[in-house]
């Protein structure tokens, strides 16, 4: 991206550190845009579950990649890619910032770095074969629906729990639509990246940040959490691929009457605080993250501390513009 528009700012972090606050409050201050990217907020009817921000929350900034899909509707990180790169353009275009928030870690390194994607572009006719198929495997349990990627592709088998059904789905879906194994896909990571961007990682102690998903649990049931999942059975999307996220695959038994409330909250919980876990296991190992502490920094001095590096970024490519180095082939 040439040095004249303006530098993206990602704001990443775990569930429940704060991003989309943040994010918000960044765009006031930069003339910026939002660009969603948690997996589970594009589709629609699924808000309270995702804590999915309310246009009050948006405080008049525009936000995008939210609310565009249906929630029977699959969605990969290569689809989440091309539609993020289209707004990403068209907001620089514009003289305005891009803000990518979010906390889903694959679509942020893709969208982020040049990294390497197949194609899965089928026409319509085959996409109606590939969902019905997956349709006649909604019946099978857990452990059946593993046993049918192993027909095919051990490797990937091997590698994804049986209970990960939102993972296993997605691998015979690549298989469906390519015919190819995702086991055997090339993984190779290019990271060069896309865009000059400051990648802004909210952290804080694993007893705060365990102590606030506990509370958010509570507050989206006191909203109406329970509501929202059964209205989202009533309507026939139990067996969906999104409903396999958190907040809604530990209801769905309560509503069937196979477990107590108590119980599913106490799994909710606990299945949200090993999230937070994975994600920033997986920010610290893949990406090079400014990380600002929440408890030691009050709104201000991050505010602050960000419009430092911004400014320190904006005098790096002042002096590569007076001192370009030379060109690998002049040497």
């Amino acid at each position: 991206m040439p040095s004249s528009s303006p530098t993206p700012l990602a704001v990443i972090g775990p569930t429940g550190s704060g991003k989309s606050a943040l994010g918000i409050t960044l765009a006031e201050r930069f003339g910026g845009e939002i660009v969603n990217c948690d997996a589970m907020q594009q589709y629609r009817g699924m808000d309270i579950g995702t804590a999915k921000v309310t246009t009050e929350e948006m405080e008049g900034i525009p936000h995008h990649m939210i609310d565009i899909l249906p929630p029977d509707a699959s969605f990969s990180a290569y689809e989440f890619k091309k539609r993020a790169e289209k707004y990403i353009k068209d907001i620089t275009r514009r003289g305005k910032v891009p803000i990518i928030a979010g906390g889903t870690g694959l679509y942020i390194q893709s969208l982020l770095y040049n990294y390497a994607f197949e194609d899965e572009y089928i026409s319509d006719d085959k996409m109606k074969q590939v969902k019905l198929k997956l349709k006649e495997l909604e019946h099978l349990n857990n452990n059946k629906l593993h046993e049918y990627l192993a027909s095919f592709d051990k490797e990937s088998a091997k590698d994804i729990h049986p209970n990960n059904r939102k993972r296993v789905l997605r691998a015979i879906e690549y298989y469906l639509k390519t015919k190819k194994l995702l086991s055997s896909r090339k993984k190779v990571q290019q990271f060069t990246e896309n865009y000059d961007t400051l990648l802004i990682g909210i952290e804080m102690s694993r007893e705060t940040l365990y102590l606030r998903i506990n509370k958010r649990v509570d507050i989206m049931l006191g909203h109406g959490l329970f509501n929202e999942v059964q209205h989202l059975v009533e309507q026939g999307f139990e067996a969906s691929q999104s409903m396999q996220a958190i907040g809604y695959k530990e209801l769905v038994p309560v509503i069937k009457g196979n477990i107590s409330m108590e119980s599913a909250v106490e799994k909710l919980k606990q299945h949200s605080r090993q999230y937070a876990k994975r994600q920033l296991t997986w920010f610290k190992n893949k990406m090079n993250v400014h990380w600002l502490n929440k408890e030691r920094m009050s709104l201000q001095m991050m505010l602050d501390e960000i419009t430092t590096q911004i400014n320190k970024r904006s005098s790096n490519h002042d002096c590569k513009r007076k001192h370009p180095r030379p060109s690998t082939r002049e040497l």
